[in-house]
């Protein structure tokens, strides 16, 4: 028997279930140098929302990050493998990085900003230990990481490496850890980023 995976658009995101999303646009390389990432609380689904989007300044309010295409490219296969796997155990169809506009869903999305700014300000050659270090963090831990930055400095331009962006920044990228239990945990509580995550069902 054929196991019918539950239909979603770009990684994860049913509109059904939650018009709350984030939005990666990946203009052509000719048009532009750089990835947009915005968070949106409504689904569009016309022709003129994917104007709107190609054409959102980096000062507009839903936008969170810009990254530049190298470094977008530097950790946009890693993260595609970790979405997937954990959609398909959701038994959620799966997503891929294109051209164009790809909604990502709200908790999803959150994981991938919070890379995005670790990485947006950090020498490439530190993105490797970023993606580990990333990936060491259960999906809990990044929701919460992401609603204190956010909350704090969550503006694309105005909040760039200030305050929580820049502390996630050097978390995430000038704190190596080795993917044992026992070291990730140390790293936690030495960086004393997590202390409140348990909260996250009170500030989500």
């Amino acid at each position: 028997m054929v196991e019918t995976k539950k239909a979603a658009l770009g990684f994860g995101f049913i509109p059904a279930e939650s018009q709350h999303h984030f939005l990666v646009t990946i203009p052509p390389v000719s048009k532009d140098d750089k990835v947009y990432i915005s968070e949106h609380l409504e689904w569009d689904e016309s022709e003129a929302r994917r104007e709107l989007h190609f054409s959102l300044g980096s000062h507009d309010s839903k936008m969170r990050v810009l990254l530049s295409r190298a470094k977008w490219d530097a950790l946009a296969e890693e993260v595609r493998v970790e979405f997937n796997s954990r959609l398909r155990d959701q038994g959620i169809q799966t997503g891929q990085w294109k051209t164009g506009q790809i909604p990502v869903s709200r908790l999803l999305g959150k994981e991938l900003v919070l890379l995005a700014w670790a990485v947006e300000d950090a020498d490439p050659s530190l993105i490797p230990t970023a993606i580990r270090n990333w990936r060491g963090l259960a999906p809990e831990e990044r929701w919460w990481l992401f609603t204190m930055t956010n909350a704090a400095t969550g503006h694309a331009v105005s909040g760039r490496n200030r305050g929580w962006r820049k502390a996630v920044r050097y978390a995430l990228t000038e704190n190596p850890i080795s993917g044992s239990e026992g070291s990730i945990s140390e790293h936690r509580r030495q960086s004393g980023l997590l202390a409140g995550s348990k909260q996250l069902s009170l500030l989500d």
